[in-house]
């Protein structure tokens, strides 16, 4: 793929030894999706993850197991919701200095307001949907109750380390916020890292958590080239602390076991001016997936593979 020739050539080098030490953690991971040649059958937008639909999360939804999670990590969050966009620093730490984005994929409420997420925004180079429901696990886990259970978690760690954390939206409000607005969120804070956290919605059998890089896109209000690199950078290396922190495989359906994919159809990642990448943290149809995401003690090893990763790029 084509890269930003203002990109130092040091930022590369680490990319490759990332890819490299990714390589090796996969070489002692159990699976990491070998003996899978097959690649699988990829969710059609529309179908799961971070471009979803699904129906409204039913009142089976296993409730939070806090046997695991740490008091300061729970599913609710202990205090009134910060506004939209909230910011907390951390103490003094090797991220001091830091301004790190999380962005939750989706929102609990955004099934009583489909008309509002089904309005198109431009996302530079087409429109798509304000937003998504986000997917569910066949017991009725809503892949959005997940999303802000390991943001918040992931914000925990970060601020321990002394970085700024601001996220996207903190269930604050009705809906959304709209893809194009998480992407501006980002690029107001100037943040040195934006994760967006998801979870898929594919066949079952398809498992495993893959990063999603953004692809060289310029057209409309999107332009990537200063992005790509650097993405890719902290990509590479969330996917491979994510193994080793997880124990998770990297997708055996996206990606060619590779735990990276490259995609120009999310306006997330087509407007941001700041390195950013999604993650899905694995598949929620899949029940062997899903019992793992339904886990508050997985949740806490899955914020800490990025949280790694994530430090790993900004100390790099």
């Amino acid at each position: 793929m084509p890269y930003d020739e203002s990109v130092p050539p040091t930022r590369r080098r680490r990319s490759l030894l990332a890819a490299t030490a990714l390589a090796a953690v996969c070489l002692t991971a159990a699976g990491c999706g070998a003996g899978d040649d097959s690649g699988g059958t990829r969710a059609e937008p529309g179908q799961g993850g971070s471009g979803t639909s699904a129906p409204p999360p039913s009142k089976s939804a296993p409730a939070p197991d806090r046997t695991t999670a740490s008091p300061t990590a729970s599913a609710k969050p202990s205090k009134p919701p910060k506004p939209s966009g909230s910011t907390g620093v951390g103490a003094t730490g090797p991220l001091s200095g830091k301004t790190v984005v999380i962005d939750p994929g989706h929102n609990p409420n955004n099934h009583l307001h489909t008309g509002e997420i089904n309005r198109q925004v431009d996302i530079g180079t087409t429109h798509k949907e304000c937003d998504t429901t986000g997917t569910s696990t066949n017991s009725g886990y809503a892949e959005a109750q997940f999303t802000l259970d390991v943001s918040h978690r992931l914000r925990t760690l970060l601020q321990k380390q002394g970085a700024k954390v601001v996220l996207t939206y903190d269930n604050d409000r009705a809906y959304g916020p709209c893809v194009d607005e998480r992407a501006r969120i980002g690029n107001e804070a100037r943040a040195d890292a934006v994760v967006s956290v998801h979870a898929d919605g594919s066949a079952v059998g398809n498992r495993g958590f893959h990063v999603i890089l953004p692809a060289l896109v310029r057209g409309g209000k999107a332009d990537t080239s200063k992005i790509v690199e650097p993405s890719r950078d902290l990509g590479t290396r969330i996917a491979g602390l994510f193994v080793r922190d997880t124990g998770s495989a990297p997708s055996n359906y996206v990606g060619g076991n590779s735990g990276l994919d490259i995609r120009k159809d999310l306006g997330g990642l087509n407007l941001s001016t700041v390195p950013k990448v999604f993650i899905e943290c694995g598949n929620m149809r899949d029940p062997k997936d899903a019992a793992l995401l339904t886990s508050a003690g997985w949740r806490q090893k899955a914020a800490q593979g990025i949280a790694d990763g994530i430090s790993s790029y900004l100390e790099g």
